[in-house]
């Protein structure tokens, strides 16, 4: 068994890990399955490099604020602004204090320097403006839509003024109210203002799409994406905001559904610009469906990985990442009965992983889940092996 195991493995190198997929997949999927680790990151950091040098690949799309990411990109492809200004605004989540995302984004910016525009690395925040305690204001990407068509179409066209869209946002406090989150009855998602914004939003949107003939003639291809992504940003955080204030029993899910649907859009419009390195929890990239145990009860949706798989097909590529330790956790030595603890007896610290081959390699045999102590790592689920192209495994991250 070992001795088959072993003959799965190879380096975690780009080349290595392309030898494992039938074509080179237009998004190219590294799942994790923790947050806040460099370790991690450094990894992915070293794999987009080959990716870039190797495979032409041009663009990395992480799980942090699409709007926001905007100012990052801004940087890395035109010098826009400061490495410390991108670091404190461009991403969500606390993101921007990890040493390997700051060293990821000083290398694009480097990489860009003096190259064409058509071969400059770009970088794309592919998750709502969404945190676990609430959601944004639609006020920035609402306001934003409506002024990129007011300066470009004929006023005739629009389907309210921009005094009416701040009438009808009224505060941002409103929105962004963290008391929502656990009680419907605080949230604006479902005030007749809510609603009326949600029409209009809808019609900004398809007066984007009805002109954009005339927008891209107007305009550049990138300002046209800029507005696309705040129309789907905009409508999608709407409806984010509805589901806050549903109180049914199907709340979590709508929720839970929403995001991940904010974020397969964002990936699809990112694959349309060309060959992409996605990294983001196992979770959100996996093709099966997402579960979590909330304050409600347990949740199951698709993962914007299986909405995605669903849309591209083979030019859709999941590598999960598996961990053996992350003892600063209380994360030890996994049972030699997981997966985990069958990859942890191997000598490498760190391997690509075959996991179709893999998973044919074990045959009858049945790994047990394995139980994480620590709620932030989540563990390797043994039914989901087959179904993924590769797996990274890494066998100890070290504290920092």
């Amino acid at each position: 068994m070992v001795t088959d195991i072993k003959d799965t493995t190879h380096p975690v190198e780009a080349a290595a890990l392309m030898r494992l997929l039938p074509v080179r997949p237009r998004l190219l999927a590294l799942g994790e399955p923790t947050h806040g680790e460099d370790a991690l990151l450094d990894l992915r950091n070293g794999l987009f490099r080959q990716l870039v040098e190797q495979e032409d690949y041009r663009t990395i799309a992480i799980e942090s604020d699409c709007v926001t990411g905007l100012v990052v990109d801004a940087y890395v492809t035109s010098g826009t602004g400061t490495l410390d200004e991108v670091m404190e605004r461009g991403f969500s989540h606390g993101w921007g204090a990890s040493a390997a995302n700051r060293e990821l984004v000083r290398w694009m910016r480097e990489f860009n320097e003096g190259r064409p525009a058509t071969d400059r690395l770009r970088f794309a925040g592919f998750d709502g403006p969404l945190e676990m305690t609430g959601a944004a204001s639609p006020r920035h990407t609402l306001t934003a839509l409506h002024g990129h068509l007011a300066a470009r179409v004929d006023a005739a066209l629009l389907p309210c003024t921009g005094d009416t869209l701040d009438r009808l946002l009224g505060s941002d406090e409103r929105w962004t109210e963290p008391a929502a989150m656990t009680d419907p009855g605080r949230s604006v998602g479902r005030s007749a203002e809510a609603d009326r914004l949600r029409l209009l939003a809808d019609d900004l949107v398809a007066l984007l799409d009805a002109q954009t003939p005339h927008l891209l003639a107007a305009t550049s291809r990138d300002d046209w994406d800029r507005a696309r992504l705040y129309g789907r940003t905009a409508t999608g955080l709407l409806r984010y905001h509805h589901a806050m204030a549903d109180t049914s029993p199907a709340r979590m899910t709508r929720l839970c559904a929403q995001r991940d649907l904010m974020m397969a859009q964002n990936l699809l419009a990112v694959a349309a610009r060309g060959p992409a390195l996605v990294h983001a929890h196992n979770s959100h990239l996996q093709r099966e469906k997402s579960t979590m145990r909330m304050w409600e009860g347990p949740v199951e949706w698709w993962s914007a990985g299986a909405l995605v798989s669903a849309r591209l097909g083979g030019e859709y590529a999941f590598v999960a990442t598996a961990l053996g330790t992350i003892r600063h956790r209380g994360v030890d030595v996994p049972p030699p009965d997981t997966v985990e603890g069958l990859l942890y007896a191997l000598p490498e610290d760190r391997c690509v992983i075959d996991a179709p081959r893999l998973a044919a390699a074990l045959g009858d045999t049945r790994p047990a889940p394995r139980e994480s102590p620590w709620f932030g790592y989540a563990p390797l689920d043994p039914a989901h092996l087959a179904a993924g192209d590769a797996l990274v495994f890494v066998k100890d991250v070290p504290q920092i």
